[in-house]
């Protein structure tokens, strides 16, 4: 059951809506700034989790930059953001290379054969790139095997027996990342099998990446933790830069999906059908999967009114969940989905033409809701020809 409040006004959003609170934006950045100054490594925002580029004026006053999977996330955060630059994709071609070197200062590989294929051009920038390999410590940490690349056959990150002599020949860094909404605990412990397998190339390394994955503003985090873990860390290598690149953690827990009651419908219960969907604006829900809170819901049975929250493509498993209420529902009611920031807005389609949800902030000091973007027939049409 979600017991969460909100102090601002739904109806004043438009429907569907994603809707991220300043304030509870800036309460995690200062617990992340809180990592940084205590640990001395440099936090990241990773634009696969959360790149609400309107938001980036609050963000940039506490992290050093962005890190980016591939050319367009790259040009955002150098665009929009500024600071620090961090790439790395599974593989590149020469065409979106050319694009990531002029926005790029740390860029990762994922195998040798990819550095040596763009080793010249990385050479040929005009200004100097920091490259770096991604490695595999091959050890498993996570609960969900979609979300591991130290499962067997990964292809996320080469493998310190694969590595050959002179593979990392020109290389600065080193970059794993094998979490996923995880603590430091487990950080902890890949840490041990990254440098029992990679220790020995850190001598000439000049960063470690971290990665992902790290849930360092939820509430049960250890923080305390894992600013021993980086600062034993830095210890053992002090001539080494440490980053982490979280995306989840800079909006877990600071947005909103507001969705508006449609129609109900009756087949072995009642179906509520929204104005929003699971497939197309919370894909999560399904691919994780998770279950998503509403403020004022709760388990199936644990209150008088219990439905299935359904949306509005023509895919049968577009289901969000069996929800229960205190009152009936009615067409029209609104309901707020929680901790509906990172990977959402990032996610979303336009399957079976349903319009993206519109985007709001709500502002620290007078709690308005000010709408960013909405989205009309032309998002749609632009994408298919």
């Amino acid at each position: 059951m979600s017991d969460n409040r909100i102090d601002f006004d739904i109806h004043t959003c438009p429907s569907p809506a994603y809707v991220v609170d300043d304030a509870l934006l800036r309460r995690n950045l200062e617990r992340l700034a809180r990592v940084q100054r205590d640990s001395g490594a440099k936090i990241l925002l990773a634009l696969k989790g959360f790149a609400l580029w309107d938001s980036f004026p609050l963000v940039r006053e506490y992290l050093v930059g962005t890190t980016a999977s591939g050319q367009d996330e790259a040009r955002l955060g150098a665009e929009t953001f500024g600071g620090e630059v961090h790439v790395y994709s599974p593989a590149f071609s020469e065409a979106e290379m050319a694009e990531v070197l002029r926005h790029a200062d740390h860029l990762s590989f994922n195998s040798p054969a990819q550095w040596r294929r763009h080793r010249e051009a990385v050479a040929a920038a005009p200004r100097h790139i920091s490259c770096g390999l991604r490695v595999n410590p091959e050890h498993s940490t996570g609960a969900v095997a979609l979300y591991d690349p130290c499962a067997a056959g990964s292809r996320l990150g080469t493998r310190a027996g694969d590595l050959a002599s002179g593979d990392l020949d020109g290389l600065e860094g080193l970059h794993f990342h094998t979490l996923c909404e995880q603590n430091s605990d487990a950080l902890e412990e890949t840490l041990a099998a990254f440098e029992q397998k990679f220790g020995h190339y850190l001598s000439e390394m000049r960063w470690v990446n971290f990665g992902g994955g790290h849930h360092i503003t939820r509430d049960d985090y250890d923080v305390d933790r894992l600013v021993r873990v980086i600062r034993d860390f830095r210890a053992r290598y002090p001539h080494l830069e440490v980053y982490l690149e979280p995306g989840e953690a800079i909006a877990l827990n600071t947005g909103y999906l507001i969705a508006t009651v449609l129609d109900i419908v009756e087949n072995n219960g009642p179906i509520a059908i929204l104005d929003t969907s699971a497939t197309a604006h919370m894909p999560d829900v399904l691919e994780m999967p998770y279950r998503p809170e509403i403020i004022g819901g709760a388990h199936p049975g644990d209150k008088a009114h219990t439905y299935r929250l359904g949306g509005m493509t023509c895919l049968a498993g577009d289901v969000i969940g069996d929800y229960a209420f205190d009152a009936p529902l009615k067409i029209g009611d609104r309901l707020v989905f929680t901790d509906m920031a990172h990977y959402t807005m990032v996610k979303t389609t336009t399957f079976n033409g349903i319009r993206l949800p519109s985007i709001c902030r709500i502002d620290e000091q007078s709690r308005d809701v000010r709408t960013v973007k909405t989205f009309g027939y032309v998002d749609y049409m632009q994408r298919l020809s």
